[in-house]
C-alpha cells in the first residue's frame, strides 16, 4: 500500500506515453492499452485517496452500470440513441467492447475528484447529505460530459469506433440525446457510489499530499490537451480547451487551497460548510 502513489504515477506516465503514440497512429492495441492504463491508474489512485473498500465499490458500480447502459444503448437505443460498435475497440462483452466499462470507471472517478476539489478544496468530501449527494453527483457528471463533447465526435469521425444510426445529429453529426445519456449514466454511477459512503466512509491508506491527487487531474488535463491537438472535426479542439479547461483550472485552484489531512476523518467535515 505504501507504494500506491508511485504505482499510480507510473501508470499515469505510461498512459500519457501511449496517448502520445495514439496521436501518431491509431490502432486497436494502442486504444486498448491507453484505456487499461487509465483504468489502472485511477483504481490505484482511488485506493490511496478513498481506501480499498470504497475504491472497489466505485469500480464495481461504474463497470456494471456502465456496461449495462452501453449494452442497452447498442441493442435497444436507450440513453444515447441508436448505435453499434465496430471492431476498433477490441474484444467485447456482449455487444460492448470490454474497455468501455473500464473507461466509465476512470472518467467518473476523475469527475468525482475534480468536483470535490472545485467545491470543497479536497479530493473527497466524506459522507454528504442527500442534497449535497445530488449536487455533487450532478457537477461530476457535467465534468464527465464536458470530456465527451470533444471525445464523442473524435471516436466517431476519426476512429470509427461506433456507427450512429442517425448520422446527421446536431453536434457534428452526433445526437444531443447522446450527451443527455452521458449526463444521466454518469450521475447515476457517481450518486450510487456516494450512497455507499454512508455505510463505509472514505478511508485513505496514508496521510495524503497534494501530489497524490495528480493522477485524476493529470488524466483530465492530458485528455484535454490531446483533444485540443488532434480533435476531429477541428472545431471540437476549441471546445475542448474551454469545456475542460475551465473546470480543470478551478480544480487546480481547489488543490492549491487544500490542506492535506493526516487522516480521513479530517475531510468529512467539509460537508458542513
Amino acid at each position: 500500500m505504501n507504494h500506491l502513489p508511485k504505482f499510480s504515477g507510473v501508470l499515469l506516465l505510461a498512459f500519457v506515453a501511449v496517448l502520445l503514440m495514439r496521436g501518431q497512429s491509431e490502432t486497436t492495441a494502442l486504444l486498448i492499452a491507453s484505456s487499461v492504463l487509465m483504468f489502472g491508474a485511477c483504481w490505484a489512485s482511488a485506493i490511496h485517496l478513498l481506501g480499498a473498500r470504497a475504491a472497489l465499490h466505485f469500480v464495481l458500480i461504474a463497470v456494471t452500470l456502465g456496461w449495462f447502459a452501453e449494452q442497452m444503448g447498442s441493442t435497444h437505443g436507450w440513453f444515447f440513441g441508436s448505435y453499434r460498435y465496430t471492431d476498433v475497440l477490441g474484444p467485447r462483452l456482449g455487444d460492448v467492447p470490454a474497455v468501455i466499462p473500464l473507461m466509465w470507471f476512470a472518467l467518473t472517478y476523475v469527475g468525482y475528484v475534480l468536483a470535490n476539489l472545485i467545491v470543497w478544496q479536497a479530493p473527497s468530501d466524506g459522507v454528504a447529505g442527500t442534497g449535497w449527494t445530488v449536487v455533487m453527483a450532478l457537477l461530476a457528471a457535467m465534468l464527465v460530459t464536458a470530456y465527451d463533447l470533444g471525445a464523442d465526435p473524435y471516436f466517431v469521425f476519426q476512429l470509427k469506433a461506433w456507427i450512429m444510426a442517425e448520422t446527421d445529429g446536431d453536434w457534428f453529426g452526433e445526437t444531443v440525446q447522446g450527451f443527455a445519456g452521458w449526463m444521466f449514466v454518469s450521475f447515476v454511477i457517481i450518486a450510487a457510489f456516494r450512497l455507499t459512503l454512508r455505510r463505509h466512509a472514505p478511508a485513505p491508506t496514508l496521510a495524503l499530499r497534494r501530489r497524490d491527487v495528480l493522477v485524476p487531474i493529470g488524466i483530465y488535463a492530458f485528455s484535454m490537451v490531446f483533444q485540443a491537438a488532434t480533435g476531429k472535426p477541428v472545431e471540437t479542439r476549441t471546445v475542448a480547451v474551454f469545456a475542460m479547461g475551465i473546470p480543470l483550472l478551478a480544480a487546480l485552484c481547489g488543490l492549491a487551497r487544500w490542506r492535506a489531512p493526516a487522516a480521513a476523518s479530517s475531510t468529512s467535515g467539509n460537508t458542513s460548510r
